[in-house]
């Protein structure tokens, strides 16, 4: 399916920057969105609903004086990332607070409920869910969604363990909306491939946390410059679900390094952590994603975005050129 009508000529690149925990803000978001990508930021990035709805008024205030002053410009509406999960008592608050705000594009993780769907399209918004298999792409078709986040194996955050090439096409077998691909997107060549693979747009996260304009600590950001693909650890003993994280930080923090890869071995429950112990253990516990090995410096947004337009556009010609020319 084409990227929704509602958004298709709002974006400069077929890519949304994911919404990370504690990582993205406001002033991430809105830097993405006045260069043509979907910005993004997790609800609970804010303490409370009040200060959640701080946030929408001032990307609503701002986005809305960018396009009055600059009309001609591509400017592109932002996301905001809901846990619907019974760990956030929260939701149901900030999913009120997005309707009232008519927020463009809700995400939402750990629950596909239609009554968030019926929500957001009752304002005319868009809903995105995340998945890491087909079962529960199967449970957010139900719901009524209008895309998917097929969050591959390699990503960041809580992520899954199938093969892009897999998850997309076992994602379209059971889906006709919009499809999302996430995991290891760092290049602009890397949006091109997810399209190759049948994704309508790309989700890139960890190339996001090392911009000027992310929450992440000097040192998160260094880390990721020293880490590659090897030191990246899928585990479920910092959340209790599985998720990718750096091994020099599950070091740092203690974790019990030569038994997190041994299935079994540590019985660390099926319950997930209530939101604020997650945020107090993933301030000293940094998550990334395999792309890591591809980020080699701290760019401003701007300066990130216009160097993926240029790897999207040069990767596209040379593709041209070297199967379809004359």
């Amino acid at each position: 399916m084409p990227i929704p009508a509602t958004l298709k000529d709002q974006l400069s690149l077929p890519l949304i920057a994911a919404p990370m925990f504690l990582i993205s803000g406001p002033e991430l978001a809105l830097a993405c969105c006045r260069q043509g990508i979907v910005g993004s930021f997790p609800a609970l990035n804010q303490r409370s609903s009040k200060g959640f709805e701080d946030w929408l008024i001032q990307m609503n205030n701002t986005l809305s004086g960018l396009r009055e002053a600059e009309p001609n410009r591509v400017v592109a509406p932002y996301a905001v990332n809901l846990i619907v999960h019974r760990t956030n008592p929260r939701w149901e608050a900030d999913l009120a607070l997005c309707k009232q705000h008519r927020v463009p594009i809700v995400i939402t993780s750990l629950g596909a409920a239609s009554h968030v769907v019926d929500t957001v399209h009752s304002y005319g918004g868009l809903v995105f869910h995340d998945v890491t298999n087909q079962k529960h792409a199967r449970k957010a078709a139900e719901a009524g969604v209008d895309g998917i986040i097929a969050v591959s194996a390699g990503a960041g955050g809580h992520a899954g363990t199938t093969n892009p090439m897999v998850l997309v096409k076992e994602i379209r077998d059971v889906f006709d909306g919009t499809i999302l691909l996430a995991g290891c997107l760092s290049r602009g060549e890397d949006l091109l491939a997810a399209q190759a693979m049948g994704a309508d747009l790309g989700y890139m996260g960890t190339r996001f946390i090392n911009t000027g304009e992310s929450r992440a600590d000097q040192a998160y950001q260094e880390m990721i410059l020293e880490a590659v693909s090897g030191d990246i650890i899928h585990t479920p003993a910092v959340s209790g679900i599985p998720a990718n994280f750096m091994r020099q930080s599950l070091e740092a923090a203690g974790y019990p390094m030569d038994r997190l890869n041994q299935p079994g071995a540590i019985d660390y429950g099926e319950k997930l952590k209530p939101v604020d112990d997650e945020a107090r253990a993933w301030k000293t516990v940094w998550s990334a994603g395999q792309g890591v090995s591809a980020i080699h410096d701290v760019l401003t947004v701007e300066e990130l975005i216009g160097r993926l337009r240029g790897e999207y556009r040069d990767a596209m010609t040379q593709l041209s050129a070297r199967y379809f020319s004359a």
